[in-house]
């Protein structure tokens, strides 16, 4: 075997075993309980993490695969660990699918060509607007993803135009999707982004310096 394709095979080994290291990663998350954070007031995940830590340091196809896989567990919950879940796949179980997996493989595709775009942009030595945008991409992009399939598959649905009546009621206003995704969202969105953009900044940029060098 020559060394080039010595050189070939040790990447893809090493890559396979950095892209098994962030499964198990997730799957330890969902397992323990760990990865969704319940309060008595708000519900929280750190899911998205682990993908966006894989698409910024492995690439656009990890982060695509490692999305499949929060989804895959994101569907799974919909089964008896969430009630909401449950709800939803009593309603439509193709539409809960589709809320669930397809917006995580989307994100962490997308979070990995951001990478790609942002830190060509940014030559600054510690490239924080890269990995520090693609972070916060990585949970906007998973909110608004996820938010936006679940308003297109279920917003005229009892179930959640009940929620937003609920929301019409304590706030005074008039509902309509745009305003429902804010108000569904809400705390809870702007928690994540901040989890996700301190988290993915900070083990992303030193995973990456350790391995690229």
């Amino acid at each position: 075997m020559s060394s080039g394709k010595k050189t070939n095979t040790s990447r893809s080994v090493r890559y396979l075993v950095q892209l098994a290291v962030l499964v198990a990663i997730l799957l330890l998350l969902e397992f323990t309980g760990i990865g969704m954070i319940k309060t008595p007031f708000l519900e929280f995940t750190i899911m998205q993490v682990p993908v966006i830590i894989g698409a910024i340091v492995l690439g656009p196809a990890a982060g695509a695969t490692l999305g499949g896989v929060f989804g895959l567990l994101s569907f799974w919950e919909c089964f008896g660990k969430s009630a909401f879940g449950v709800t939803l796949m009593g309603i439509s179980p193709v539409g809960t699918f589709l809320t669930c997996v397809p917006t995580r493989i989307l994100m962490g595709l997308f979070c990995g060509l951001i990478f790609k775009g942002l830190s060509r942009v940014d030559r600054t030595r510690p490239q924080l607007i890269a990995f520090g945008g693609s972070s916060l991409a990585g949970s906007l992009l998973n909110t608004a993803l996820f938010t936006g399939v679940l308003t297109a598959a279920f917003y005229n649905t009892d179930y959640i135009q009940g929620i937003a009546q609920g929301f019409a009621d304590s706030t005074g206003l008039e509902m309509n999707p745009f305003l429902f995704v804010a108000l569904f969202v809400g705390v809870q969105g702007v928690l994540e982004a901040l989890i996700s953009t301190v988290a993915g900044t900070a083990i992303s940029r030193a995973l990456y310096r350790t391995l690229n060098h």
